[in-house]
């Protein structure tokens, strides 16, 4: 195993660069929580994993093994699953809802989630900068499923838990209760999606099961909020409405449901 020094130095420089990172993924208006609920996930994750503890060589494993998918199908969609926006992650879940969102259709629903991602970025940022733990292609050689630029811009932001992980699965969440006659589809296609950080080689499965239980436990948190079930209701006739409408299955899903069709580790 080849190990690679890491280029983070202090607490201050990685807090910056973790800050402007994520000002590229997600909404910076106010969301649902207070600051103080939203740092409190912090009690609730697990903490990271530790160099040779069980996790971290059941990490490195799972990086391991999966760089044979490199080149196929399941790459080509954790290739498509890179990219972090909302309109990209509403797109993921077309096949799950049997449409796809957008800001023109549903606008609510884009509102509820952008003010929703505000808070499950917090909690994943304040997370981030507790551990400062490291990336997989940080400790081990091994290819990504990202060009150079992308797997550079990843350097300075931490492993634990997966931003990704974190923003789809409270989609999943918002977007099963809107939709529970779809819920199961729409949380397997959220699995899958934090699942293939793991198949791209930028995230160890540790940060994406904790990027699951960050966004849990922020939307927890969101259910007490009135201004929260105010958007969600507003958004929930604004999907039904599209669902009522839908006339034809989304291209791709008979092909995305077999890529999908068995675990990749």
């Amino acid at each position: 195993m080849t190990l690679v020094e890491p280029e983070m130095n202090n607490t201050a420089r990685i807090s910056i660069a973790i800050l402007a990172f994520a000002t590229l993924l997600w909404s910076q208006q106010p969301g649902y929580l207070t600051s103080e609920q939203t740092s409190s996930v912090v009690r609730i994750v697990l903490p990271a994993p530790t160099t040779g503890d069980a996790r971290f060589q059941a990490d490195m494993a799972i990086f391991h093994a999966t760089r044979s998918y490199e080149g196929s199908a399941r790459w080509t969609l954790a290739q498509a699953d890179d990219e972090l926006s909302i309109a990209a992650v509403l797109h993921a879940f077309r096949c799950a809802l049997g449409l796809t969102p957008t800001s023109e259709n549903a606008p609510k629903l884009v509102a509820l989630i952008s003010r929703a991602w505000s808070d499950a970025g917090a909690a994943s940022n304040a997370i981030k900068i507790k551990y400062r733990h490291r990336r997989p292609f940080q400790v081990a050689e091994g290819d990504v499923c990202l060009s150079p630029q992308g797997k550079a811009a990843l350097e300075r932001s931490p492993d634990y838990p997966s931003g990704h992980a974190t923003l789809s699965w409270e989609t999943a969440l918002i977007l099963a209760g809107l939709a529970p006659e779809v819920a199961t589809d729409v949380l397997a296609r959220a699995r899958a999606f934090g699942q293939s950080r793991v198949v791209c080689g930028v995230h160890n499965e540790s940060a994406v099961e904790a990027g699951w239980m960050t966004a849990t436990s922020v939307f927890a948190m969101q259910e007490s909020s009135p201004e929260f079930h105010r958007d969600l209701d507003a958004a929930r006739k604004e999907v039904a409405a599209l669902r009522a409408g839908a006339k034809s299955k989304p291209e791709g899903c008979d092909a995305e449901a077999e890529t999908l069709s068995k675990s990749p580790y």
